[in-house]
């Protein structure tokens, strides 16, 4: 097996091309925002849990030791307080694309994107010094 066949170059591969794809879908989403009709497209969500087989099935909890400590998930009273926005609003025109929603997404998913070449970078370096490659 070479090394860039390792089960974590594949998924942070795929979760890269998953990103560029995104990219375009929503830069289309983005240049229609005027046109009469159109409704935005959107790629569902990338999932690890499909490519997960290759990795071991650890787990990690976590406990609030401190009344005071903030919890996450729906579990009591959150001082961030999640909420759900709304997706869009139809105009008049028929037209479904909202322009700050969609350069949150493509923000959001510039970040995602930085975040996984980022790490594909480090885990190279990472073996390049195992090697004794520096």
């Amino acid at each position: 097996m070479g090394l860039m066949n390792m089960p974590v170059f594949t998924a942070l591969a795929d979760k890269m091309r998953w990103h560029q794809t995104r990219q375009g879908l929503l830069a289309e989403n983005v240049a229609n925002a005027e046109t009469p009709g159109y409704r935005g497209r959107d790629l569902k969500q990338f999932n690890y849990a499909e490519i997960n087989g290759a990795f071991s099935s650890a787990s990690v909890t976590t406990s609030a030791t401190q009344p005071m400590h903030f919890s996450v998930g729906g579990q009591g009273d959150s001082a961030f307080g999640a909420q759900q926005m709304a997706n869009f609003e139809i105009t008049p025109e028929g037209n479904g694309v909202s322009l700050e929603d969609e350069m949150m997404k493509v923000t959001t998913n510039m970040m995602d994107y930085q975040a996984a070449t980022g790490l594909y970078q480090k885990s190279i370096k990472v073996l390049r010094t195992a090697l004794g490659r520096s």
